[in-house]
């Protein structure tokens, strides 16, 4: 009866708080996914390396992060070991296809599978919780901020710091090797470029920072689950093909800003399809709504090539 009242006396006003909390979610988990499609970004396009480790390597940052907490290790201790787990999920993929000769696309999937298991042994079961410990979020709140409010703010400097680093690695000369090699690795080696090693530090990068938004899923979910890695590199290719749609760009700078434009705006898409009664769609329609978003990127820069050539000159 107490959550009926509110609706009955102010029916104007009731539905405003929710679709400011489905804004604020939809940005909050749009924020954490950015750094996913960083992540598939970097091995997608820069290295030209089709890695689906990131179903993997997100549900491991989360088990890492989650079970460190857990015991009582400090929150950004926790993030960074999640972090540098991921680096060594995709340092081991890299190694798997320069090392041992796998096909690039077998040696992720090969990873990915072991990922399910190790999960699994690093959690000790299907889930860690995250009740009452004290996450990242938690230690940097604000005092006289709410947290739904704070987790985002929050969330926008850790994104912002990984933009700015990123454009500033990829601009020093071991970034423009990285670079080199999925450009064109033959020339790479022409021009001295250990590719098999920048492949592997592409990777570990890469990874790194899936891990690193795994840990920052966990910690605002409530915990680490062993499923919640299922489809990520979907939306991660989804976040990096909208926010391409919708910035296109070849200057890095651009592009990494595209990409978290791209994830922002996906999970704002898919809040509001999700939200809208009069579309009638429910959480499981989820994959479904993906799949159109996903296909209508990839269909606008066609349409604009063809209204672009039918222009007179």
């Amino acid at each position: 009866m107490h959550r009926v009242a509110p609706a009955l006396f102010f029916p104007l006003l009731a539905p405003l708080p929710m679709s400011f909390f489905s804004l604020l979610g939809a940005v909050e988990i749009g924020l954490i996914f950015s750094l996913v499609a960083l992540g598939v970004f970097i091995s997608f396009r820069l290295l030209r390396f089709p890695d689906l480790t990131v179903d993997g390597s997100f549900p491991l940052g989360g088990a890492v992060c989650a079970i460190l907490i857990s015991t009582g290790t400090n929150a950004w201790v926790a993030t960074l070991a999640a972090t540098a787990a991921g680096a060594v999920a995709g340092l081991i993929t890299g190694w798997l296809n320069v090392k041992l000769k796998i096909m690039d696309l077998l040696a992720s999937i090969l990873m990915m599978i072991a990922l399910y298991s190790i999960n699994l042994r690093i959690m000790g079961g299907p889930n860690v919780p995250l009740i009452n410990d004290p996450t990242l979020f938690v230690l940097q709140q604000p005092e006289g901020m709410e947290d739904f409010i704070a987790r985002p703010l929050i969330l926008v400097a850790i994104v912002v710091a990984a933009k700015l680093l990123l454009d500033w690695f990829f601009a020093t000369e071991r970034g423009l090797a990285i670079r080199a090699t999925g450009s064109n690795a033959r020339m790479a080696r022409a021009q001295g470029v250990n590719t098999g090693a920048m492949l592997l530090l592409g990777m570990a990068i890469s990874n790194g920072l899936v891990g690193l938004a795994g840990a920052l899923f966990a910690q605002t979910q409530g915990g680490s689950d062993i499923s919640m890695g299922i489809g990520t590199i979907v939306i991660g290719l989804a976040a990096v093909i909208v926010g391409e749609s919708i910035l296109p760009s070849r200057r890095l700078i651009y592009a990494t800003l595209a990409v978290i434009i791209g994830a922002i705006a996906y999970r704002f898409f898919i809040a509001l399809a999700l939200n809208s009664d009069f579309i009638g769609l429910k959480a499981q329609d989820l994959n479904l709504v993906t799949a159109v978003l996903v296909a209508v990127a990839l269909v606008i820069p066609q349409l604009k090539r063809k209204f672009a050539k039918r222009k007179p000159s």
